[in-house]
């Protein structure tokens, strides 16, 4: 993080990144003297309502977060910066996007946790528009235009007050992560038959994590059939960037069991700060994230270590088991929404186990449920060519690649199902 001593004392010549975070009412206008290399301002966390008009002078600006201030409004200044492809306006209090707001190259747009009851119709000509959050809003509808944003991949409308989902996104050609659990339109079944696991039983010795829905900490579960380690997942009761943690945690139970599945123990109950939590296996350190979530440059394609390579049985049994826990959702009425490396647990002969549920979606209507789980195949075939391209063994397997492109193509029927994909994938791993 910069001060705002640095900024003014020219101590921050030549940087391409401004982090600054110090109570800021107004915008700095000593910013202005790094125009020559500033590609990335980050002014979350201030107090800011708005920005100057001349931002525009900002001629190589590529990315401008302002996340936690005051806004009421997208600023109209946004719209004038001509490299500006991301924005990230996330929990400030914003009501009403100008259509002048908006980039001529947009990419990315951060806009959850805010006020908005409507978008504006010009944001379907953003042709480059690939991702879109918006869980936390008081959407009740959005612009049919965005139907002509055929590169947009991922979509976060989760905990809006929609009332439908529209037919028109569903055809997307380029759609392959969609949350939308949380909305009047969402369907949730009766809870799922679990184990309620008194807090008492369990014993809390250290956290293991944190992430943006709640905090998994390591403990001991002593129940009626004796002692055993164990994964205490508690959820904090705010909005994430995927909607609901509660959401999360109903699809969680919903899932049920799968060998590529975290097991899922029991729900806690008598939580001395009313708190909601799950039970679940704990799991070997020595598994590990098979990648790092998309950066600001790759925006919805993860970032694999660059040494990773795969051979032919690990791709096989990587690819296999990931298709069969999704194929297994499908059959729950279940996307998981954001099916992605960085959310799929592995060990270097191909084991792996599919967590973070917190995009995860009852499908709303049977009618519409083939073309969600068509969806979600297109994130599943970008998965699989992510592993072919690391594996130089796979140059020579034309099946495998056949069916990644099937699993992308644009016409989201067209598309195999999930359980289709397995299907073959188990056929050409017996092969």
């Amino acid at each position: 993080m910069h001060t705002l001593a640095d900024l003014r004392a020219g101590r921050l010549a030549g940087i391409e990144r401004l982090d600054l975070s110090c109570g800021l009412e107004q915008f700095p206008p000593e910013i202005f003297e790094l125009a020559d290399t500033l590609r990335v301002l980050n002014l979350s966390g201030n107090a800011l309502d708005q920005l100057p008009d001349d931002l525009y002078r900002l001629d190589r600006l590529e990315v401008l977060f302002a996340s936690e201030n005051r806004f009421t409004e997208l600023p109209s200044a946004l719209g004038r910066c001509k490299r500006l492809s991301m924005i990230g306006f996330k929990a400030n209090r914003i009501e009403h996007i100008p259509a002048q707001a908006l980039p001529a190259h947009l990419r990315w747009l951060i806009l959850t946790d805010n006020h908005l009851e409507s978008l504006p119709e010009q944001l379907g000509h953003c042709s480059d528009l690939q991702k879109l959050m918006l869980a936390g809003n008081r959407l009740r509808s959005l612009p049919a235009s965005l139907a002509n944003c055929d590169r947009l991949e991922l979509l976060r409308i989760a905990s809006n007050r929609l009332d439908t989902l529209p037919d028109w996104l569903l055809s997307m050609p380029a759609l392959a992560w969609l949350a939308h659990a949380g909305n009047p339109f969402s369907t949730c079944p009766a809870p799922a038959r679990i184990r309620r696991i008194p807090w008492r039983q369990l014993t809390v010795s250290q956290q293991l994590g944190e992430g943006a829905s709640g905090i998994i900490q390591q403990g001991q579960w002593q129940s009626e059939e004796g002692s055993r380690p164990v994964a205490i997942k508690l959820y904090k009761g705010e909005l994430t960037s995927d909607g609901s943690p509660l959401d999360e945690m109903q699809a969680c139970m919903a899932a049920a069991t799968h060998p590529q599945l975290i097991d899922v123990l029991g729900e806690i109950t008598d939580h001395p700060e009313q708190r909601r939590g799950l039970v679940m296996g704990l799991i070997d350190p020595e598994w590990s994230n098979l990648a790092g979530p998309p950066s600001l440059d790759s925006c919805t394609r993860d970032c694999y270590p660059a040494d990773l390579t795969l051979d032919l049985p690990a791709l096989m049994r990587l690819a296999t088991g990931i298709a069969a826990v999704t194929a297994h959702l499908h059959a729950r009425s279940l996307t998981h929404g954001d099916l992605y490396a960085h959310n799929i647990l592995w060990q270097p002969d191909g084991r792996c186990l599919l967590g973070d549920f917190g995009a995860a979606a009852f499908h709303p209507a049977a009618a519409q449920a083939q073309a969600l789980e068509r969806i979600e195949v297109r994130a599943f075939g970008i998965f699989l060519q992510e592993l072919l391209d690391r594996c130089p063994a796979a140059s020579d397997e034309s099946r495998l690649q056949t069916l990644a492109q099937a699993c992308r193509q644009d016409q989201v029927l067209a598309r195999p199902a999930m359980h289709e994909v397995h299907r073959l994938l188990l056929q050409l791993s017996e092969a």
